[in-house]
C-alpha cells in the first residue's frame, strides 16, 4: 500500500472506540483522485462471470504499469476484485488493460494463492473451477444481468420463517397479517448432525401451521448462500462435517418441501431484509444490512427486482488497518462481520471496559450490553456510537457498487435505543464526510416489532402460489 495514500485515509469523525479504523473508501477515493490528477493512466475493465450467460462487468483505472505509483495498483485491484467477488457472485475474472495487473490478481487468486479462500469458496458455490482470464479491454463483452422479481405475495395462509446463527423466528400470516409470530434462541452451529436442523425447523413451521386452517406457501431466510432451494454455504451448519453436508444439507429445504408439497422459496437473509423495506416503504433502490449473528445483505434494484447476486457484505473489507480484527472464517482482516454484527458489539464492548460473562452465548452478551444501554451507561453508548460511524463510512463504500436510494437496517444488534444511535451516527458521518451521498441516500430503520420479526414476514410472501 502507498504510504502517501494510506496518510489520507484517516477519517475525520472520532470513533469513540476506534481511533486506528482506516476506512477502504477513503483509500479508495484517495487512489482514484490520484490518478484523476495523474497522466500516467490506463483504464481498467474486470468482468465477473457466474454464469455463461450473466456477466458483471466494472470499469475503472490505474496507473500505467511504468508509473512510480504502480504499486498502488495492485492493492486497489486485489481489494477491488475481493469487493465485486463477494457482491456479484461468480467462478471467472475477467480482467483487461494492465497485464501486470492481471498477472498479479491471477497469481494472488488461485488455489495456493493469497486470496485461495475467496477463490475455493466461489468454486464450492458454483460447482466449477475458478479462472482468471487475461485480456484486452475491448474484448470483454458487455455486462449481461438477470434480474428476479421475488417476493410481495401476501395472499393466502402462508408461513415464514428468518433462521439466525443465534435465534431463529417464524410468522404464520394470513393475507398479509401475522397471526402468530415466535422467536426461540438456539444454538445450531454448534450442532454436528443435521437431523437437529431439520427437527427444529420443522417443529417452528408445524407450530405456525396449527395457527392456519391450512398452509398455502412457505418462505424463509438465512444466513449463507442458497441457490434454487440448495444450501451451497450457510453459517447455521457449519459444525455439519462436509461428507454429511453434501449428502443431508445441501438439498435439506427441498427435503421439507417435498414433505409439506406447498410452494417453498428460501433465499439469503439480506434478500428478504431489502424486501422487507422496499414492501414497506413502497421504495424501490434499496439496500438491506442485516445486524445480527453476522452481516447480512440484499438488494432491490431500481425495477424492484432482485439480482441473482452473493451480496455477501460479511466477508468485504470495510477497515484497512492493518492491526484490524480478523474474521475467523476467511482470516481476512476489516471484513464487515467485524463491524456490523454483535461480534462487533462484543468487541467493542470489551474495548470500552464493560465486563462480560464468557459463559453466555454471543446472543446473550449483545443483550447485557443492550440492558446497560438501556440503563444510561455510558461505555454501552460508546458501542453503539461506534458502530455507527463504521455504518457510515460503510454505507460510502457501498455506494459505489449499488444504485442505493434506501438503506434499510435491520436486526439484533439494532434492537432497543442503540438502533436509535446507530442510525444518528451513520447519518452524521454521510452529512460530514459524504455530503454527495447524503442528500441522496435516506437511512431507515424499521420499529421494534418490525425489526425482530419483519424478516419472517417478508420471507412468507416470497413464494408463488400455484393456481
Amino acid at each position: 500500500m502507498n504510504d502517501k495514500l494510506l496518510s489520507l485515509v484517516k477519517p475525520k469523525i472520532v470513533l469513540p472506540l476506534d481511533d486506528n479504523f482506516r476506512p477502504a473508501v477513503l483509500w479508495n477515493y484517495s487512489f482514484l483522485d490520484s490518478i484523476h490528477s495523474s497522466k500516467k493512466s490506463v483504464s481498467l475493465t474486470i468482468g465477473i462471470e457466474k454464469e455463461e450467460d450473466s456477466v458483471s462487468v466494472y470499469k475503472t483505472k490505474v496507473f500505467l504499469d511504468e508509473s512510480n505509483f504502480a504499486p498502488s495498483n495492485y492493492f486497489y485491484t486485489e481489494q477491488l476484485i475481493k469487493m465485486l467477488l463477494w457482491i456479484y457472485g461468480g467462478y471467472k475474472i475477467i480482467i483487461g488493460g494492465s497485464k501486470k495487473v492481471g498477472e498479479y490478481i491471477k497469481k494472488i487468486y488461485s488455489k495456493e494463492g493469497k486470496r485461495s479462500f475467496d477463490a475455493n469458496f466461489m468454486s464450492a458455490i458454483y460447482e466449477k473451477p475458478f479462472t482468471v482470464e487475461i485480456t484486452d479491454t475491448e474484448k470483454i463483452s458487455p455486462a449481461r444481468e438477470k434480474s428476479i422479481l421475488l417476493g410481495g405475495h401476501l395472499e393466502g395462509c402462508r408461513i415464514g420463517f428468518d433462521l439466525g446463527a443465534s435465534d431463529r423466528k417464524v410468522s404464520a400470516v394470513i393475507d398479509g397479517k401475522a397471526v402468530f409470530s415466535e422467536e426461540v434462541v438456539w444454538n445450531p452451529g454448534a450442532q454436528n448432525d443435521p437431523s437437529y436442523h431439520y427437527r427444529e425447523i420443522m417443529s417452528m413451521l408445524h407450530r405456525a401451521a396449527a395457527h392456519m386452517p391450512r398452509v398455502h406457501a412457505i418462505g424463509g431466510s438465512s444466513a449463507g448462500i442458497y441457490i434454487n432451494n440448495r444450501v451451497m454455504r450457510a453459517s447455521i451448519f457449519r459444525g455439519i462435517p462436509p461428507d454429511l453436508f453434501e449428502s443431508k444439507v445441501k438439498n435439506i429445504f427441498l427435503d421439507m418441501q417435498k414433505e409439506w408439497g406447498v410452494p417453498f422459496k428460501v433465499i439469503n437473509d439480506g434478500e428478504v431484509t431489502a424486501l422487507a423495506g422496499s414492501m414497506s416503504l413502497k421504495k424501490n433502490a434499496v439496500l438491506g444490512i442485516a445486524m445480527g449473528s453476522s452481516e447480512a445483505g440484499g438488494y432491490i434494484n431500481r425495477k424492484g427486482n432482485i439480482n441473482p447476486w452473493l451480496n455477501e457484505l460479511a466477508f468485504v473489507p470495510v477497515d484497512l488497518n492493518s492491526e484490524a480484527p480478523i474474521d475467523e472464517w476467511s482470516g481476512d482482516r476489516g471484513c464487515g462481520v467485524q463491524y456490523f454484527s454483535q461480534v462487533a458489539a462484543i468487541r467493542l464492548a470489551e474495548r470500552a471496559g464493560i465486563i462480560l460473562d464468557e459463559k453466555q452465548s454471543h446472543a446473550g452478551k449483545l443483550k447485557f450490553i443492550q440492558g446497560l444501554m438501556a440503563k444510561g451507561d455510558n461505555r454501552a453508548r460508546k458501542v453503539f456510537e461506534t458502530i455507527g460511524c463504521y455504518l457510515g463510512y460503510g454505507i460510502a463504500y457501498y455506494a459505489d457498487f449499488y444504485e442505493i436510494e434506501t438503506v434499510l437496517i435491520l436486526g439484533r444488534v439494532t434492537s432497543g435505543e442503540g438502533g436509535q444511535i446507530i442510525l444518528q451516527k451513520a447519518e452524521h458521518v454521510l452529512n460530514e464526510e459524504f455530503p454527495e451521498l447524503s442528500s441522496k441516500i435516506t437511512l431507515h430503520l424499521p420499529d421494534e416489532s418490525s425489526r425482530r420479526v419483519g424478516q419472517a414476514i417478508a420471507a412468507a410472501s416470497l413464494p408463488l402460489i400455484n393456481d
